[in-house]
């Protein structure tokens, strides 16, 4: 297997148009890294460039400690399956998968026997031995991404390098290739690079997520790092079903403690450091809320000092089998929405209070990337 670094790669086309600014990454052995951003985020692009598709215009790419720049890249020993598949028409499924093998029979000094064993193991694993004398237009869309992953595997490469190729795929597909691609890569234990606009599918298959927007990255971490610590409100916004919900205000800090004001409400910050707090006293802030953190106590249930008490007005509620999402509107016009159980008794139009678990919300400073100045559990930082 391999390691792959990036150090400063930038990829800019004609008309100065940055498609990837000073991305430095590091990919340890065995690690599956997932890529994620919006349409144009940079991240196909990153994934050519180390494929060595797509020429890089400054930086350094490594793969196992050597310099790929100008490595081909039939020689850089990685596979990648596209969104597209990528299949040949005329070809059945055995040709398919040995077709790359065949072309470089001479030079890794393979024999017939050999590829043949090699097609027959990858089939077994992905399940698609029945398929072999098939041709493309007989598969359905998940058989042709099990043929196409296929054709990958029996390369054994240092890297595998995938390109949203869950995306033609429908919904109930889509969770069961996933499952398949992740107990693959645990088998295989290959190094493996996974690019994807779905958060979903980066938070469920990534061991680290990459979160990039605008040809650069924001943050570096595991799943649950990214999801409960973001380092800025972009990173916030993009992760999580649904998505934060952004409250505007001020932070006030004073002997009492740390406090976000917003029309006539004052909901004390549980995560914040009263010091470093002080920087950011009677500015403009933004209070980051998961829908998941606003909750309805019943009589039974400790209300304890974690919770902040929210008046707003039901609006609409939206059935999700065992949950429900619900649109919320606070006294001064703000628009929330909160994930609650099924179960929850709630009606449109209702005034009611809500509670929020401060010490699960965040603070950012203003501006659509405003750093979280509380992206720790206990540390506040000025930074992003």
């Amino acid at each position: 297997m391999a390691t792959v670094a990036l150090q400063d790669v930038c990829k800019t086309y004609p008309g100065n148009v940055k498609a990837v600014d000073g991305v430095s990454l590091s990919i340890q052995d065995r690690e599956f890294v997932v890529l994620v951003g919006p349409s144009g985020c940079g991240k196909s692009t990153t994934l050519r460039m180390i494929a060595g598709l797509e020429a890089i215009t400054d930086g350094q790419i490594s793969i196992d400690g050597r310099v790929v720049n100008d490595v081909a890249p039939k020689d850089r020993d990685i596979a990648m399956v596209f969104q597209n598949y990528a299949l040949y028409p005329h070809m059945t499924v055995y040709k398919n998968m040995a077709f790359s093998l065949k072309l470089r029979k001479r030079e890794l000094g393979l024999k017939r026997a050999d590829i043949d064993r090699k097609v027959r193991e990858a089939a077994k694993i992905l399940g698609i031995e029945d398929l072999l004398e098939r041709r493309p237009k007989a598969l359905s869309g998940g058989q042709r991404q099990r043929v196409a992953v296929g054709r990958a595997i029996v390369r054994n490469p240092k890297v595998f390098l995938f390109d949203e190729p869950l995306s033609n795929l429908d919904a109930k597909l889509r969770v069961e290739m996933r499952s398949e691609i992740k107990r693959l890569q645990r088998r295989l234990e290959t190094t493996t690079i996974y690019v994807t606009h779905d958060q979903e599918e980066a938070m469920t298959l990534g061991d680290r997520v990459v979160v990039m927007k605008d040809g650069v990255i924001h943050q570096v971490a595991s799943p649950l790092e990214v999801y409960q610590h973001p380092v800025n409100r972009f990173v916030a916004s993009f992760v999580g079903t649904p998505p934060m919900n952004f409250v505007d205000g001020q932070l006030v800090a004073n002997g009492d403690g740390v406090t976000f004001v917003f029309g006539a409400q004052r909901m004390p910050v549980r995560r914040a450091d009263k010091n470093a707090a002080q920087s950011y006293h009677q500015q403009p802030m933004v209070l980051g809320i998961r829908p998941d953190i606003i909750t309805t106590p019943d009589a039974s249930t400790p209300r304890g000092d974690h919770l902040a008490a929210l008046l707003v007005t039901v609006g609409i509620i939206e059935p999700l089998g065992d949950r429900k999402d619900v649109y919320l509107t606070t006294t001064d016009g703000q628009q929330l929405v909160a994930r609650l159980p099924a179960s929850v008794a709630i009606t449109e139009g209702e005034q009611r209070k809500m509670y929020v678990d401060m010490t699960r919300a965040h603070v950012f400073e203003p501006g659509e990337a405003g750093a979280n100045i509380a992206a720790g559990p206990t540390v506040m930082h000025a930074g992003g």
